[in-house]
């Protein structure tokens, strides 16, 4: 069956939010948060109406099957501007059928259509969407760079 996919930038209205809230509560339960709709659709309206990130949904017969939020940065050491690929999630009866690809690319092309340099995105180890990053150019920086978090 053919893959036929809206690809919508998500604006910050009721309706948008509604689409997309449930999607990024199922991101966050896959990264084994408690369920939690009112929070998932508070974030997502805080972020849009701060400017402070975009997102894409993908839609097949006005079905949202999954989602990517980009969050704007900038390289110091490139001195550039970059696009932090913070969140990909696809529903699980639509992975495997192109819809990631489909957003990753959206992605690509928002990137290059705001002047950015990179995209660069973080995962958990036994992500198997890491497939998908590498077949679409992505290189892992194991073993050249390391990664800290700090709790505030």
């Amino acid at each position: 069956m053919a893959l036929n996919l809206d690809l919508r930038e998500i604006r910050n209205s009721d309706a948008d939010i509604d689409l997309v809230a449930p999607l990024f509560d199922g991101y966050r339960q896959f990264y084994r948060q408690a369920p939690d709709l009112a929070l998932a659709r508070q974030f997502l309206s805080d972020r849009l109406e701060g400017g402070e990130s975009v997102v894409f949904v993908a839609l097949e017969s006005d079905k949202p099957l999954g989602f990517v939020q980009l969050y704007p940065s900038f390289s110091s050491v490139s001195a550039c501007r970059i696009w932090i690929l913070n969140d990909l999630f696809v529903v699980p009866g639509s992975r495997g059928r192109g819809v990631g690809r489909a957003l990753m690319e959206r992605a690509r092309r928002h990137a290059s259509e705001t002047g950015a340099r990179q995209l660069v995105l973080e995962t958990a180890a036994d992500n198997p969407a890491q497939k998908l990053y590498e077949s679409l150019g992505y290189v892992c920086q194991n073993g050249t760079h390391k990664f800290y978090t700090l709790n505030v």
